[in-house]
């Protein structure tokens, strides 16, 4: 072949869509596909599947397969002759490479795929039960069962079906392929099926006639005993016969399953009796059944075996299905299931979860089926079990609004259609949306969307999502609801129609449980139902202010709850007018300030401006420190001394976390704080403060108790890190140090077994499962890392750092900062390190070099997999690391002449080294501006959250309150994500000319 020949064909197979156009070319040079090299309308059809170089080689597999020359030739002509079988085959091949793998072993299959008739375009039950009807056992059923499910994709991918459509022919399908396996079970034990009727209910999915490429399939049975027959016997008998046509869908062959055949979904679970007879069926549901079980028999549907038992079965709990909603509780029952189900799911999951992530199919299913049992006890034009059906119908009710069903039905459809072509592809049970490039690719190009493929996919996913979890809210949470459950049957009314509009238009997600709240907040005749009905109204506004109003209120109720009858309590919310404002800022704004405040809600009189809580302004170290050592003093031993230590620092974190918030929002007389670094500061000085007390306190305790007033050995912490620093934030582990030297005339034995005897003790007490959050002390910037010992004395520092210091170490003890124990030794351990990080001319260029390289692999391989760089706020372009380390460095080069460098803080060593000539203004406030904001973020993060990360939440309504928090309003948040952003990219290129610059 020549060259421009070559590169011509490699050029049209890049614009037909081929990610691998060489082995796309050598594969278009095979002898199978001789035949139709020159055929203008391969690559045409090629182009127009999923995934042209998988629909490419899964077509030469089938050439090769082929049993016969004759085979292959009419394979290939009818592959000329016929566009639509054409389209067809080559559509399932570019989707699917499980069905590629059937056709591979069963390669006359494709024939499946060749009529195109009218009759052929919508099968049914019927139509499945012939394809299936020469199964004889288990193996021949799978293969006439993907031969079936062939011929289904095939239509899909084409377009001939659309997704209802599609689901509902593979729940025809599933209801032929029961049957069939049935009549299997049926003929394996003849004496079984003659002393009983056996009825099989489908539910979920399959009873609701939506279905999905694969899943399990729930179902139900019921039996009765044959006439003359022993009920008992008759149990027995149909007990075998389901678990026998069970085993003959879901267990694994050389042709691999079908789906699992699921029955959980029956009387009391997988610990009830697989089979019962109608009665008992009756019997449980009108006295056990819980509401989640009468929502799933919505879907029930008599699929197999005696169909006049089968329909009994639904008639008989027709009625009770269509009373649940008059059960006590049955709305918030529904929601409490449908919050669990999204607690379930692995944090790690949340993000891709299909079908039961927040903004999922879920949501969209429990909306819908809420709104069915409510309504449908008085209008049966509801009660489908089909989704769309429903939606369809509850819209031409005037129970949704029109424009809210379109979207809905919308999103649903797309979200479907996605989990379908998802599972197409291997099927496999899934609803996680694949990480991958080429699978995201093939995803989006199988959805239509071709220009950019996995760039229009994630921002379709995300915007059927946004739509699926706002209208959800809408529907699911309608405060009517409860209304229109509590009334008798026949009478229908709205009520407090004012204030839930009010709630929803104040941005409540859910304004049920609001008025719940306000209820209960404000009813009665006491005295803080009066002071609590004047305030409401007001503190509903700074409620709504927040990124979480709903969390703000609830949180409002279980302070005052637990506070309620406290006199000095309804006096602060009432008399002072900073309080009630503070508080509302504080219980809306995340999950941290609330959940300290929760543990011990007297600290509510912090948020007061008068005298008594000492206001919101983080306390000095010194006093900090003696009421911790008093409280230690009078403790009776260790572990009451380090719990009265670690309940004043969870008074003094909500102290600080409130303060923060406080003055990040601003309040109606005094706006927000405009100097960001300041309030960084505040932060990071409140708490490292609060922890080297904590420690001290901690210390303390810890020798008095084992050791009386003396320990044996003289004992320091060493602060590093940000702790050293003066700069930890709320989810910070304190990164210590610990240096011992023995007491004069101590052997050294004797004071090493004492100084790790201290540390074991006060890392157990500050971990100890209580109210307090932990405190975590990690070591692992000593010598050696984890490997060495957790304590040393002076002089086996100096002999370590005099001969096998490495540089990073060095670096690292640009941080160290004596934080509690012997002044004495802090100070000689201060005094042997500052030539380590502080050297003598500076630094050499190899030393330069290695942190150089020591920077790049630790960006390499601490990055969070799958993370965002441009987010990442310490590992990030721009980020924390940039700007420490190229400050360090300057440290590390400057430091021995220049005083004003020898400093532990990030902040103030930029400012020296601006002060000194050593960077440009511009370049110290780019860099400055962007540790301030990745600091702020971190904080915001765990202030919202309540728990620590680098990156920004991707949850919307947490990433709202982090935009909240630094200043954005609402539906800003792209806005603070391009300003990030922005940020970070200035201080890269500074970064860029300062770190890698060969002077500095």
């Amino acid at each position: 072949m020549t060259p421009g020949r070559r590169s011509s064909t490699f050029t049209r197979l890049l614009r037909h869509g081929f990610t691998d156009p060489s082995a796309a070319e050598r594969l278009l040079e095979s002898g199978e596909l001789a035949p139709l090299r020159d055929d203008p309308f391969l690559l045409e059809a090629l182009g127009a599947t999923a995934d042209p170089d998988l629909a490419l080689h899964g077509l030469v597999r089938l050439l090769e397969s082929q049993p016969a020359p004759t085979a292959r030739r009419e394979l290939l002509d009818t592959l000329i002759a016929a566009k639509p079988l054409r389209d067809r085959l080559l559509g399932v091949l570019g989707a699917s490479a499980a069905l590629a793998d059937h056709l591979a072993r069963h390669p006359s299959d494709w024939q499946a795929l060749v009529t195109y008739e009218p009759r052929d375009l919508h099968p049914g039950v019927e139509e499945f039960e012939r394809g299936l009807a020469e199964a004889v056992d288990p193996i021949s059923l799978r293969v006439a069962y993907r031969r079936c499910l062939l011929s289904i994709a095939a239509r899909d991918v084409c377009g001939t079906t659309d997704l209802h459509e599609t689901a509902a022919e593979l729940a025809d399908l599933a209801t032929a392929t029961l049957r069939t396996a049935l009549a299997m079970a049926v003929a394996a034990a003849p004496g079984d099926a003659a002393v009983c009727r056996l009825a099989v209910i489908a539910m979920g999915k399959c009873g609701g006639h939506e279905l999905n490429y694969v899943s399990d399939v729930d179902v139900i049975f019921v039996a009765e005993a044959a006439e003359g027959a022993d009920e008992g016997k008759a149990l027995k008998s149909a007990t075998k016969l389901a678990s026998h046509m069970m085993r003959i869908c879901s267990e694994t062959t050389v042709e691999g399953s079908i789906w699992p055949v699921d029955a959980n979904l029956r009387p009391e679970g997988r610990n009830g009796p697989l089979v019962r007879t109608l009665s008992s069926h009756l019997a449980y549901y009108q006295r056990w059944a819980k509401t989640w079980e009468f929502q799933a028999l919505l879907k029930a549907r008599p699929v197999a075996g005696d169909s006049i038992l089968g329909q009994a079965y639904v008639d008989s709990l027709e009625p009770l299905v269509w009373k649940a909603a008059e059960r006590e509780n049955f709305v918030p029952d529904v929601q409490k299931m449908r919050r669990r189900v999204v607690e379930n799911i692995p944090a790690a999951e949340v993000e891709r979860e299909l079908k039961l992530g927040p903004g999922g199919l879920r949501d969209v299913e429990f909306a819908v089926q809420l709104l069915q049992l409510v309504h449908g006890r008085t209008d049966p034009s509801l009660r489908s079990g089909t989704t769309l059906d429903a939606l369809q119908a509850l819209a031409a009710g005037g129970y949704v609004g029109r424009e809210d069903a379109a979207r809905l039905d919308e999103a649903y459809r797309f979200l479907r259609s996605m989990e379908h072509r998802i599972q197409l592809y291997r099927l496999r049970r899934t609803h996680l949306v694949p990480e991958a490039e080429a699978d995201l690719r093939r995803l989006g190009r199988s959805l239509g969307l071709r220009t950019d493929p996995v760039a229009e996919l994630q921002r379709e996913w995300k915007r059927h999502t946004g739509v699926v979890r706002r209208l959800h809210e809408k529907l699911f949470y309608r405060p009517l609801l409860d209304a229109v459950a509590q009334l008798a049957p026949g009478e229908a009314r709205l009520s407090a129609v004012a204030a839930r509009e009010r709630l929803v238009a104040l941005g409540y997600a859910d304004p049920a449980a609001a008025l719940r709240h306000l209820e209960a907040l404000a009813s009665g005749v006491t005295r803080k139902a009066a002071i609590q009905r004047t305030l409401l109204p007001v503190l509903l506004g700074w409620f709504a202010d927040s990124a979480d109003p709903d969390a703000g209120l609830l949180n409002f109720r279980k302070v005052s709850d637990a506070l309620g009858k406290t006199p000095w309590y309804l006096r602060l919310l009432r008399d002072e007018g900073a309080a009630a404002e503070n508080l509302a800022r504080v219980l809306s704004a995340g999950r941290l300030a609330p959940d300290l405040l929760m543990r011990a809600p007297e600290a509510v009189a912090l948020l007061g401006d008068g005298d008594g809580g000492g206001g919101l302004d983080p306390r000095e170290r010194a006093p900090l420190e003696q009421e911790i050592l008093a409280a230690v003093g009078r403790a009776e031993n260790a572990e009451q001394g380090v719990t009265a230590a670690r309940g004043v620092r969870r008074r003094e974190l909500f102290r600080t976390a409130a303060g923060d918030i406080v003055s990040s929002y601003g309040t109606e007389t005094s706006p927000a704080e405009a100097d960001q670094g300041a309030l960084v500061d505040r932060v990071g000085a409140a708490v490292s403060d609060l922890t080297a007390a904590t420690l001290a306190g901690t210390l303390r305790a810890v020798v008095r108790d084992g050791w009386g007033d003396t320990l044996p050995t003289r004992f320091a912490i060493i602060g590093m890190g940000r702790f050293g620093g003066h700069e930890l934030g709320y989810g910070s582990d304190a990164d210590v140090l610990f240096v011992h030297e023995p007491q004069e005339g101590v052997d050294e034995r004797e004071a090493a077994e004492a100084a790790n005897k201290v540390v074991a003790e006060m890392r157990r007490l500050l971990q100890l499962p209580s109210a307090d959050p932990p405190l975590l002390i990690d070591a692992d910037l000593r010598p050696e890392g984890k490997s060495g010992p957790l304590v040393r004395t002076l002089k086996s520092y100096e002999a370590y750092y005099r001969r096998w210091s490495l540089v990073w170490e060095s670096q690292a003890l640009l941080r160290a900062e004596p934080v509690a124990g012997d002044e004495d030794l802090s100070r000689r351990f201060t005094e042997l390190i500052d030539p380590l990080r502080y050297p003598q001319r500076g630094l050499g260029e190899d030393a330069v070099r290695e942190i150089r390289r020591l920077k790049a692999r630790m960006e390499a391989e601490r990055l969070p997999r799958g993370a965002d760089p441009r987010l990442h706020t310490k590992l990030g372009p721009g980020g924390l690391s940039d700007v420490e380390w190229t400050v360090q460095l300057i440290q590390m080069r400057h430091g021995w002449h220049e005083p004003g460098l020898r400093t532990t803080g990030t902040r103030e060593a930029l400012a020296h080294a601006h002060a000194a000539g050593l960077i440009a203004a511009e370049d110290a406030a780019v860099l400055d501006e962007a540790w301030v904001l990745a600091t702020r973020v971190r904080n915001a993060v765990m202030l919202v959250r309540g728990r620590a990360g680098d990156t920004f939440p991707t949850e919307p309504r947490e990433l709202a309150a982090v935009g909240r928090y630094l200043g954005y309003g609402a539906g800003h948040a792209g806005d603070m994500l391009d300003a990030y952003r922005r940020t970070t990219r200035r201080a890269r290129t500074v970064v860029k000319d300062l770190f890698y610059a060969d002077g500095s």
